[in-house]
């Protein structure tokens, strides 16, 4: 299995695997030793679209059996046109197809003694931390975007279904569960916030009500791709109460009101300012994400230059900044005065530039604290750990140089910070 693009498309390698060695599969670390290769693209940006072509070329060459699946299967003529001998082509989240395909290609041979499955399922990340999808697809029609057209609609999984696989997962030894979707402030609207029984009570489809559950199941809960919407304030008293994690991921785009609209995306910026002044004020020790795009069609200098002050004032934690490129399909491709790269570029260097030093004063202020940490990985040289404020893969770390004997990946340790960089920051265990 080859699995790019973003973490919902991980979720959906790891149910396709978990599907597959139920039926007493193997699954092969190389390309030599497998008889199908399974690659799940990404399709939603030209650059994604070339490296999907890029990894089914790879896997033809070394293997010659391939299947394709993921968001990039939602345009089978494009990867054809390319790669005219895989042998399958299916959509985003389509598992059944997949295992169709897979029994097509490589029959299924049942084998008592090793049709063994974990009960938390197969997973692609280290055993201490999973990714939880909560719903599929999204009702937004923001016009950079086409995950709708690709994943469809908002369909949220039941709560007890999700809070059973959350708890089969904590008993596996998970001890961080990083929930996500393509927007999961929007959980159970599709469903009316239904109830459902988990234990001995009812449990409304609803994201407070989802997390407040999650919380006490013993792990690190971190919300992802959270929609701005009113409600989100619900959320922090949760995270000042300790039963989930005070990080906020959420996907704030831009902060001039008419690049906002030109985007279809709430255009309320300044009011977001005081939703996040609120939010401090209710958990000081929140933390928040959030990812922008530079380059908009149509973005002038006085547009961009709101941005910056907006980051000014907001002063987040965590961003994360994309030059705005054409996705085929999306509806901003049709809008006019696109900005020429040099200009996109040179605002992603301006943009990533006061953003990495806000970055670094917030992280400067942590030194002398004492603060738990997660470890992610330990070798000779020390262990990679991170706060609760950083989460895996996108965010930064901490380091620990000394005193890291006897640490495994998942120990989940107190330590004072000793030193600060622009991301990352450094100390030693308590």
């Amino acid at each position: 299995m080859v699995s790019l693009g973003c973490p919902k498309a991980l979720v959906d390698s790891e149910r396709i695997l978990t599907r597959l060695r139920a039926e007493g599969y193997a699954i092969s670390p190389d390309y030599q030793g497998a008889d199908a290769v399974i690659v799940n693209t990404c399709g939603f940006l030209d650059s994604a679209k070339a490296e999907s072509l890029e990894a089914i070329g790879e896997a033809l060459r070394e293997n010659g059996k391939v299947i394709v699946t993921g968001c990039l299967g939602a345009e089978p003529d494009y990867i054809t046109g390319a790669h005219p001998k895989v042998m399958a082509v299916t959509g985003p989240h389509q598992y059944e197809a997949v295992l169709d395909a897979v029994h097509g290609a490589v029959p299924p041979s049942p084998d008592p003694f090793i049709d063994l499955l974990p009960a938390s399922g197969v997973t692609l990340t280290p055993r201490h931390y999973s990714y939880l999808k909560i719903s599929e697809g999204c009702n937004h029609k923001c016009k950079f975007c086409i995950i709708p057209d690709m994943r469809g609609r908002l369909v949220s999984r039941p709560a007890h279904a999700v809070l059973r696989e959350a708890e089969k997962l904590v008993q596996a030894g998970v001890k961080e569960l990083l929930v996500i979707s393509q927007d999961t402030s929007a959980y159970g609207v599709d469903r009316k916030h239904d109830l459902s029984q988990w234990k001995d009570r009812d449990v409304r489809a609803h994201i407070t009500d989802l997390a407040r559950e999650m919380g006490q199941l013993g792990a690190w809960v971190r919300l992802h791709y959270v929609y701005p919407y009113p409600h989100v304030r619900d959320l922090i008293p949760l995270m000042a109460e300790g039963l989930i994690l005070p990080y906020l991921d959420i996907p704030f785009q831009h902060a001039h009101p008419d690049v906002l609209r030109r985007m279809a995306r709430p255009a309320a910026a300044a009011k977001t300012l005081d939703e996040i002044a609120a939010w401090r004020a209710a958990c000081p020790d929140i933390t928040l994400r959030s990812t922008f795009i530079v380059g908009y069609p149509g973005e002038t200098e006085a547009e961009f230059q709101t941005l910056l002050d907006w980051l000014d004032e907001a002063q987040l934690d965590r961003v994360g900044c994309f030059q705005y490129e054409n996705v085929a399909g999306a509806r901003s491709n049709d809008l006019p005065d696109h900005v020429p790269a040099e200009v996109k570029q040179d605002r992603w260097d301006r943009f990533m530039e006061k953003a990495q030093a806000i970055s670094e004063a917030k992280l400067a202020a942590k030194v002398g604290r004492t603060i738990d940490v997660i470890v992610d990985e330990v070798d000779d040289e020390g262990a990679t750990c991170r706060t609760k404020a950083d989460a895996p893969e996108i965010d930064g770390n901490l380091f620990i140089d000394e005193g890291f004997e006897g640490l495994v990946p998942g120990d989940i340790v107190k330590v004072t910070v000793e030193e600060a960089g622009e991301y990352d920051l450094w100390g030693r265990r308590v």
